[in-house]
């Protein structure tokens, strides 16, 4: 008679363990350890923590931000340039707290909202956030497909189709920790950076009126008013701030307040150098249309278009690196903002839904904008307009969240952050409302 199996000791499980090469994600855990016992050398300490604040930062690059600059800049030329400025410090102020709020408590934004506040506030705030979810992935879905039928000359349906197999892919990296993800999120950026330094040597751009307009604020009509509220829904992202907290709530295990103290500086530190880059790239963009566009196309305002009109006025070599850095925005955001959609669900609700249910319900939108013949990119432009009057939730939230001390303990906001910040939210409900009454 066959002797039934017995299963492997707890012994032999160890052994295993021993014997198996650690993941890549394991090693960046015990190289963060590494770094908070005083073992690591500087730079290798901050790549260990390195990672979230790159994963948050595509939301600042997505397809939306090709079509609000794009507009901008072909249109009111330089002139709009502050506003990208102003959203994006906006921006770096938001997920640093985002990234804190994650790091001292160990919860999210959302769990932390489902936590502390009542009821119907919560399940209103839930469904705000799933409309803000909706907008955001009908941006990150419709540029990759635009990107994918011009390249490949197919339909808009088929770009659609292929950009949801890629994103799948990508998204199943996730079974192998966080590091192999936030490794091809941080290439993916380096591509779309590259990209637009390349965009800056190709295109004759004005420096001097660039600089003059980066820290000039004027709204030259009703237009570009709805333009620097498209551009601010494009930058400062609600699911980012959402995900961000997500991304740091438990990557490296910490005990004690000088560790959690210790890695919101890496954090602090990653926050800056993730976004300015962002920044950047989104300034490049509006500079690239302004120098191509306003002088003899102001029209342009389609990204088909923008490609188009691209090839005969700075060659084809530019129309490329526009095109290839929209595909690498667009399949990269999907990604990231499936992300957020799943971590917003469980954490408003409470439970889990399957990836494909989750990305089926938010690409729905986009299918829909395709067979009602809408213009793909004024749908664009409109959700970050949507996107923008969503924002305040999780503002105000994280601005209460990382205010009180029973919640942050030793790491509450002191004075002049809390003032900043609320100070910030104040800047974004006003434009807010100025353009609800506009559009009365």
């Amino acid at each position: 008679m066959k002797r039934p199996e017995m299963p492997p000791s707890s012994e032999a499980l160890v052994g295993e363990a021993i014997q198996r090469a650690p993941t890549m994600t394991e090693r960046t855990v015990a190289a963060a350890h590494r770094a908070l016992a005083g073992e690591r050398r500087k730079l290798p300490a901050i790549l260990a923590f390195a990672g979230p604040a790159v994963i948050a930062s595509i939301a600042y690059m997505d397809p939306g931000n090709f079509a609000t600059n794009i507009q901008a800049g072909a249109k009111y030329g330089y002139e709009l340039l502050w506003v990208v400025v102003l959203a994006n410090a906006i921006a770096m102020l938001f997920q640093g707290l985002s990234a804190k709020l994650g790091i001292v408590t160990g919860k999210n934004l959302a769990e932390l909202c489902r936590a502390q506040f009542a009821r119907p506030v919560v399940w209103a705030m839930w469904v705000v956030s799933e409309i803000a979810a909706m907008a955001t992935d009908l941006a990150e879905f419709l540029g990759g497909a635009i990107g994918l039928s011009l390249l490949f000359h197919m339909p808009l349906l088929g770009g659609m189709v292929v950009t949801a197999i890629i994103t799948y892919g990508l998204l199943s990296f996730d079974a192998y920790g966080f590091r192999p993800t936030e490794l091809i999120i941080a290439a993916i950026v380096g591509v779309i950076g590259l990209c637009y330094l390349a965009e800056m040597f190709i295109a004759p751009i004005d420096w001097s009126a660039a600089a003059f307009h980066a820290v000039t604020p004027q709204l030259a009509d009703g237009e570009a008013l709805l333009l620097a509220v498209g551009v601010i829904g494009a930058t400062v992202m609600p699911h980012a701030i959402y995900l961000h907290s997500g991304l740091t709530q438990a990557r490296v295990p910490l005990r004690i307040d000088s560790e959690r103290r210790k890695v919101l500086r890496y954090s602090n530190r990653e926050v800056v150098i993730a976004l300015s880059v962002a920044g950047l790239i989104n300034m490049a963009m509006v500079m690239m249309a302004s120098s191509a566009f306003h002088a003899g196309h102001p029209e342009v305002a389609q990204i088909e278009t923008a490609y188009h009109t691209l090839t005969p006025l700075l060659g084809g070599a530019a129309a490329g690196l526009f095109l290839l850095s929209l595909i690498a925005s667009g399949i990269s955001a999907s990604t990231v903002g499936t992300m957020a959609g799943q971590m917003i669900m469980q954490g408003f609700v409470g439970f889990r839904i399957p990836v494909w249910l989750r990305r089926l319900i938010t690409m729905a939108p986009a299918f829909v904008v395709v067979a009602l013949g809408t213009d793909a990119t004024q749908a664009l432009v409109i959700s970050q307009v949507v996107l923008s009057i969503a924002l305040p939730l999780p503002m105000i939230s994280l601005i209460v969240f990382t205010s009180r001390a029973d919640i942050m303990g030793v790491f509450v906001n002191g004075k002049l952050t809390r003032a900043v910040a609320i100070l910030a939210t104040v800047v974004v409900l006003a434009l807010n409302v100025v353009l609800i009454v506009q559009g009365f």
